[in-house]
C-alpha cells in the first residue's frame, strides 16, 4: 500500500500568498523603473532590479509549492517537496549576484555624480514602500517553518528596504542637494541583504547536502534511546538528515534482547523519536545479534 503526505491546507495557502506576492511586486517594479529613468536615481533603479528579479524569484517560489503538492510516484519516492528547497537555494544565490551587480554600480556612481530628481524619486519609492509593506504581511504569516517563503521573504524584505533607502535618499536631496546619499544608501542596504541571503543559501545547501538538521545531534539521540527503551542494548548505523525544514527523516539499527518483540521496540523507538526530536519519519532495523551490514562484503559495481 503506498505511502502518502497529506500537506493540507498551509501549501494551499503559501500559494495564494507568493501568487498575489509575485503579482503586487511586478506592478510596483514597473513602476519604480519608470521613476529611477525619469528622475535619475541608482536607488529606484536598484529597487527595481531587485523587484525584477524577486518578482521571478516569487514566481519560482509559488511554483515550488504547487509541484511540491504533487503525489509521491515510483521514480521519486520521497514526493516533491525537495523543490521547495531548491527554489530557496536558487533565490539565495540569485541575491548574492544582484547584490554584487548594484554594489559595483553604487561606487561607480560615487565617482561619477549624477543629478537626481528628488521630487519624484519620494513618490515613486514611497508608493513601492507601501506595497512592499503589504506584500511583506501577506507573506510573514506562511515563513515559519517553510525555507522557501522564508527566501521569497527575504526578497520582498530586500525591495522594502530598497524603498526606504530611495525615500530617505530622496529627502536628503531635497533638503541638501547632497547627490552622494543616493548610493552610499544603496550600498548599506545591499550589505544588510548580502548577510541575510547568506543564510538561506546555507541553511537550503545544508539541507540539500543531506546534512542532519541544526538541533539533531545522533551521538546524544544514540545514547538516549539505549537509555530510555529498555529493550534496546546498542543502536548504530544512525543516519539523520531532512526533506525540508519541518520534514525530518532518520535510519537507525537497533541490538535488542532475543525475547524482546521486534515490532514492538521499534514503534516505542519511532514514537521517540517522534515526540522528541520532531522526527516524522524513521526506519529501524532490528538486530538480534551482529550486525548484518558488516557480513555484506563492499564489492565494485558490475560494469
Amino acid at each position: 500500500m503506498g505511502h502518502q503526505h497529506n500537506h493540507g491546507t498551509g501549501g494551499n495557502l503559501n500559494e495564494r500568498r507568493l501568487f498575489w506576492a509575485a503579482l503586487l511586486t511586478g506592478v510596483t517594479m514597473v513602476a519604480e523603473a519608470v521613476g529611477g529613468f525619469i528622475s535619475g536615481s541608482l536607488a529606484l533603479l536598484a529597487d527595481a532590479g531587485h523587484m525584477l528579479t524577486d518578482t521571478a524569484a516569487l514566481v519560482f517560489a509559488w511554483f515550488a509549492v504547487r509541484i511540491a503538492t504533487r503525489p509521491a510516484d515510483w521514480k521519486r519516492t520521497y514526493g516533491f517537496d525537495r523543490f521547495q528547497v531548491l527554489a530557496a537555494f536558487t533565490n539565495g544565490l540569485a541575491l548574492f549576484f544582484i547584490s554584487i551587480a548594484i554594489f559595483y554600480e553604487a561606487i561607480m556612481r560615487l565617482f561619477e555624480p549624477i543629478e537626481v530628481l528628488g521630487g519624484t524619486m519620494f513618490i515613486i519609492a514611497s508608493v513601492g514602500l507601501i506595497v512592499n509593506v503589504a506584500t511583506l504581511i501577506l507573506l510573514r504569516v506562511g515563513g515559519k517553518g517553510n525555507l522557501n517563503v522564508r527566501a521569497a521573504l527575504l526578497h520582498v524584505l530586500s525591495d522594502l528596504l530598497g524603498s526606504l533607502a530611495a525615500i530617505i535618499a530622496a529627502v536628503v536631496i531635497l533638503w541638501t542637494g547632497w547627490m552622494p546619499i543616493d548610493p552610499l544608501l544603496s550600498m548599506l542596504i545591499t550589505a544588510l541583504i548580502l548577510r541575510s541571503a547568506w543564510f538561506i543559501t546555507k541553511d537550503a545547501a545544508h539541507i540539500l547536502l543531506e546534512a542532519a538538521p541544526e538541533d539533531v545531534d545522533i551521538r546524544e539521540i544514540q545514547k538516549d534511546l539505549e537509555t530510555a527503551i529498555p529493550e534496546v542494548q546498542s543502536v548504530h548505523h544512525v543516519h539523520a538528515w531532512s526533506l525540508t525544514e519541518d520534514r525530518r527523516l532518520m535510519t537507525l539499527h537497533a541490538r535488542i534482547a532475543d525475547t524482546s518483540p521486534p515490532e514492538r521496540v521499534a514503534a516505542a523507538i519511532k514514537t521517540h523519536l517522534k515526540q522528541c526530536y520532531g522526527i516524522v519519519h524513521a526506519t529501524v532495523e532490528i538486530e538480534h545479534g551482529s550486525c548484518a551490514d558488516a557480513a555484506v562484503p563492499e564489492t565494485p559495481p558490475k560494469v
